[in-house]
C-alpha cells in the first residue's frame, strides 16, 4: 500500500519557513470561478463547456505546484508503519522517508524541489482526489440507472413525504444519487401545480445537503473526513444534529406548502386529481450496486485491515470495486432507463474538472492554518459554535468539500480534552469530537445556502429549469435561505453547540 501523507506546516519547522499567505490566490482563484463566471453574460456559456473548466484548474493547479517546486523548502511528511507482508514499494518508501530530513518531534520533511512537488501531488491526487471522484461518479452513474416513474396528487403531505424519504436517502446513497432519483419524480407530480418553486428550492436544502449528513457517502465533505482517517460509522453519532434541522425544516415547508396549495387555482387542483399514475420503479437492480459500493467504502480502507482479518487492502482496490459496481450497472441496465433519466456525464465531468485544481490549490491553506493552530487556540477561536459558523459561513459562499478540508486541518492543532479525543485512524493524529462535529454539520448544513455551495445544488437548478420552473437567482435562492435556514441553524446552535462540550 502507498504510504498515507498528512500535509502540515508548523513554526518553527522545516527551516522555520511557513507558507506565504500570497500563495493562496490560486485556491481563492478557483473559487471566484466558479461562484462569478457562470452569473456573467460575456463568460456564462463559456464556463459551461466542461475543457474550459479544466483549463482553469489545470493552470492554476500548476501555479500551486510551481510553488511548491521553487520554495526553496520541503514539507512535513508523516508516514505509517506498515503491515507485515507488504510490497517492495513500502519499503521502498519508508527507506527514503527514513533519509527524509527530521526535526525535533520526529516529523519528516520531503527535500525541496521536485520532493516536494511530489509529495503534494501524491497527497491531493493519488491519495485524496482519485478515491473522492471515483466515489462521486460510480453513485452518479448508478443512482441514473435507477427511474422512478408515477404522478400522484401533490398535496403538501405527498410533497412532504417525497422530502422526508430524500432526506433519509440521501445519506445512503449521496446527495447527487438521490437528487437524480427523485427530483423528476417531485417535478412530474407538481407538474399541475403553478407554486412550484418553493418546492425545489426545499429539494436543495433537505435532499442536496442535510440529508447526506450520516455517512462519508452521503455528502463530500464527510468522504474527505473519512479519507483523513474518520472512522466510517463516526457520521451516525451526527443524528440528533441531522434529525433536528430535517424534521424543522420539513415543518417549515409543510406549513409553507399548505399555504401555497390553499391559493393554487381551483382548476389547477382539480387537473392535478385527474392525472394519477401509480408509484413504479425500475432499475431496482442497481440498489445491489449501490450497496457494494458502501460495503467497499466501509471495508476496503487501504489504511485499516479488513474487519476480522489481519489482511489490508491493496491501494486502490476500494476504487476497483466501486468501478466493477458501476460497470455492472452500465451492463445490466437498459439504456432506455438512462435515456428516461435524461442521464449523461456532464454534471459529474464539471466535478471532475474543477475539482482536481481545487484539492491542489488548496494545499497552501491548510499548510497556513495548520501553522496558525496554536494562535487561533491563543486568540480562543476553540469552541464548536465557532468552527460550525465559520465553516457554515464559508461552505455558503465557496464549495463545502475543501472548507471542511480547511477548518478540519484547522482543528487537528488545537488542545484536545482526551474525554473527547476522536482518533484519525492510524495516523497518529487526534481531534476534537466536540469540533469535529461543528465542523461537519456546518460544512453539510450551510451548503445549502448558495447554489454554489454543494455540487447537486445548481444540478437541481438545472434539472428544474429545463422542465420549467423559473428557479431564483443566485441572490434569491439566498434569501430563501436566509429567510428559512438561518434562523434554524441559530436553533441547532443554541441546542447543540453552544457549551463547549457538546
Amino acid at each position: 500500500m502507498q504510504v498515507p501523507l498528512i500535509l502540515a506546516a508548523e513554526q518553527g519547522a522545516a527551516g522555520g519557513h511557513s507558507p506565504s499567505a500570497i500563495w493562496v490566490w490560486p485556491f481563492v482563484a478557483i473559487l471566484l470561478c466558479i461562484a462569478i463566471l457562470p452569473l456573467m453574460r460575456r463568460t456564462h456559456r463559456w464556463w459551461e463547456e466542461n475543457h474550459n473548466k479544466l483549463l482553469i484548474a489545470g493552470i492554476l493547479a500548476a501555479a500551486t505546484l510551481g510553488y511548491y517546486q521553487f520554495r526553496g523548502y520541503g514539507i512535513a511528511v508523516h508516514g505509517e508503519k506498515a503491515p507485515a507482508g507488504e510490497s517492495a514499494q513500502v519499503s521502498s518508501e519508508a527507506e527514503h522517508e527514513q533519509a527524509a530530513p527530521t526535526d525535533a518531534g520526529g516529523h519528516h520533511y520531503s527535500e525541496a524541489g521536485w520532493p516536494t512537488v511530489w509529495a503534494v501531488f501524491d497527497h491531493a491526487v493519488l491519495n485524496e482526489y482519485i478515491p473522492f471522484l471515483t466515489l462521486l461518479f460510480c453513485l452518479y452513474v448508478i443512482a441514473g440507472g435507477i427511474v422512478v416513474r408515477g404522478d400522484i396528487q401533490a398535496t403538501p403531505r405527498v410533497n412532504t413525504t417525497i422530502l422526508g424519504i430524500g432526506g433519509l436517502l440521501a445519506s445512503f446513497i449521496g446527495t447527487t444519487g438521490a437528487a437524480m432519483v427523485l427530483i423528476r419524480l417531485l417535478l412530474k407530480t407538481n407538474v399541475e401545480r403553478k407554486r412550484i418553486v418553493h418546492t425545489v428550492v426545499f429539494f436543495i436544502f433537505i435532499v442536496a445537503n442535510i440529508g447526506g449528513t450520516l455517512l462519508p457517502i452521503g455528502d463530500p465533505p464527510l468522504f474527505l473526513g473519512y479519507l483523513r482517517g474518520v472512522a466510517f460509522f463516526w457520521t451516525l453519532s451526527l443524528w440528533k444534529q441531522w434529525a433536528f434541522v430535517l424534521v424543522l425544516t420539513l415543518l417549515v415547508y409543510y406549513l409553507w406548502d399548505c399555504w401555497a396549495y390553499r391559493h393554487e387555482e381551483q382548476r389547477d387542483i382539480e387537473l392535478d386529481k385527474a392525472h394519477i399514475e401509480p408509484i413504479r420503479i425500475s432499475g431496482t437492480l442497481n440498489v445491489l450496486w449501490l450497496l457494494g459500493v458502501v460495503a467497499a467504502v466501509a471495508m476496503l480502507d487501504p489504511a485499516k485491515p479488513f474487519p476480522g482479518t489481519d489482511w489490508h487492502p491493496f491501494p486502490y482496490l476500494r476504487e476497483g470495486v466501486q468501478l466493477a459496481m458501476a460497470g455492472l450497472s452500465l451492463l445490466t441496465t437498459s439504456a432506455v432507463l438512462r435515456k428516461e433519466n435524461q442521464f449523461n456525464y456532464v454534471a459529474i465531468g464539471e466535478v471532475a474538472c474543477l475539482f482536481i485544481g481545487i484539492f491542489i490549490t488548496m494545499q497552501v491553506p491548510i499548510e497556513i492554518l495548520n501553522a496558525m493552530g496554536p494562535q487561533m487556540a491563543e486568540a480562543g477561536f476553540t469552541k464548536p459554535w465557532q468552527f460550525f459558523w465559520c465553516t457554515g459561513v464559508l461552505s455558503s459562499v465557496l464549495d463545502n468539500a475543501p472548507t471542511y478540508v480547511v477548518f478540519f486541518e484547522t482543528a487537528t492543532t488545537l488542545p484536545i480534552d482526551p474525554a473527547r479525543a476522536v482518533e484519525l485512524g492510524t495516523t497518529g493524529r487526534q481531534i476534537d469530537g466536540g469540533l469535529l462535529t461543528a465542523i461537519s454539520c456546518g460544512a453539510v448544513f450551510m451548503g445549502a445556502n448558495s447554489y454554489i455551495g454543494n455540487g447537486p445544488n445548481f444540478m437541481v437548478k438545472t434539472i428544474a429549469e429545463q422542465s420549467g420552473v423559473r428557479m431564483p437567482s443566485f441572490f434569491g435562492y439566498m434569501v430563501y435561505a436566509a429567510l428559512v435556514l438561518i434562523p434554524i441553524f441559530v436553533a441547532t446552535t443554541l441546542v447543540f453547540f453552544r457549551n463547549a462540550a457538546t
